[in-house]
């Protein structure tokens, strides 16, 4: 479930100021229990989103065996792909991985 720019604002705002979620909902006139699926969805889009990253040592030199000419295909998290060419460097992809993170 998406949620609004209020909602975002209200979790926001409630992670900076440290108090509880019962005080902050009975400050701002919200109901704890409809804040705390708020905060759940938030919590498990945030999850979704985050990427997962393999580490790799790009400090050795790869060879790929000339047998080998499939792209190389990273799938994300989200179902997106990207195919790159098999004969890509590892330090640029190691710093597109570092940027995309």
């Amino acid at each position: 479930m998406a949620l609004t720019e209020q909602q975002l604002k209200h979790i926001k705002t409630w992670q900076a100021c440290g108090s509880s979620q019962a005080a902050y909902c009975q400050t701002h006139g919200l109901n704890k229990k409809t804040f705390s699926r708020w905060f759940s969805n938030y919590q498990a889009l945030s999850q979704a989103m985050a990427p997962s990253l393999i580490a790799i040592d790009v400090t050795q030199p790869i060879t790929i065996p000339p047998e080998i000419n499939e792209p190389l295909r990273l799938r994300l998290v989200n179902g997106l792909s990207l195919e790159l060419p098999v004969n890509t460097s590892p330090r640029w992809l190691a710093e597109l991985l570092q940027c995309l993170g």
